[in-house]
């Protein structure tokens, strides 16, 4: 099993040392890590690995039965053998727009299930650009005007953002309905990690997040498609104050 050093509430950190348990020409494995695996909707992280003499692109970053695999490209020297210690390097850049993206989906999604009781069927955060599917959903362009306007009003509350694991009963127990699929997770898993916006949101989630909602910046919503019956797609960006 690989440590998500990253949990619950480290997703700041880029750089640090880890274990080698297993390296070979195209995956390491080590004891723990703070590269971010795809899943949740969100991409994994990529970045560099360091050892004497030796060093490698991180490309895609996946969970394997609760190992991490960091697939490596432009290997450089001589592979490291189980047991020596290498040094991580998350691309800072890219791990810091999916930290505001992702925050800025829950607060966007959140506004959409109160101003119109429409759950968040799907979403995929992107370091440029993301999107969201609601359902059931039937906006026009006076009702982008109000998520943007609503979602922007909370952004600038500079609301706390807090990442912490909870007992599952707490979860079921506090968690709005329409802001988690605790229903489809195993009766097995009882610890859950917990994303909670200030007053306005709590929703259980994997991902990387900022610590203010402030750090987001403005969304503005770029685009919204029809994906079948009663589900649309909203996409947005982050703009510059």
């Amino acid at each position: 099993m690989t440590d998500l050093l990253y949990l619950p509430d480290e997703d700041d950190v880029t750089d640090f040392e880890a274990t080698v348990v297993e390296a070979s020409a195209d995956s390491f494995v080590l004891d723990g890590t703070y590269f971010y695996p795809e899943g949740g909707g969100q991409p994994a992280d990529r970045g560099t690995l360091e050892w004497d003499d030796g060093s490698a692109a991180v490309v895609d970053v996946r969970k394997d039965h609760g190992e991490i695999h960091h697939e490596i490209e432009d290997v450089e020297g001589d592979l490291p053998t189980a047991g020596e210690t290498v040094t991580g390097h998350v691309d800072a850049d890219r791990r810091e727009a999916h930290r505001r993206m992702h925050t800025a989906q829950h607060v966007l999604s959140r506004v959409v299930l109160e101003e119109y009781d429409a759950t968040t069927a799907g979403n995929q955060i992107h370091a440029d650009f993301s999107r969201i599917d609601f359902e059931p959903a039937d906006f026009d362009d006076e009702d982008l005007e109000v998520i943007e306007k609503r979602t922007n009003e909370v952004i600038k509350r500079d609301l706390p953002v807090t990442k912490d694991e909870r007992p599952r009963g707490t979860v079921e127990d506090n968690v709005a309905e329409g802001r988690s699929n605790l229903d489809l997770l195993p009766d097995h898993v009882e610890e859950l990690r917990v994303v909670e916006i200030g007053d306005f949101d709590m929703c259980p989630c994997g991902g990387t997040h900022v610590d203010r909602t402030s750090e987001i910046g403005p969304i503005e919503i770029t685009n919204r498609l029809s994906k079948g019956a009663d589900v649309e797609r909203i996409e947005f960006e982050l703009r510059e104050d």
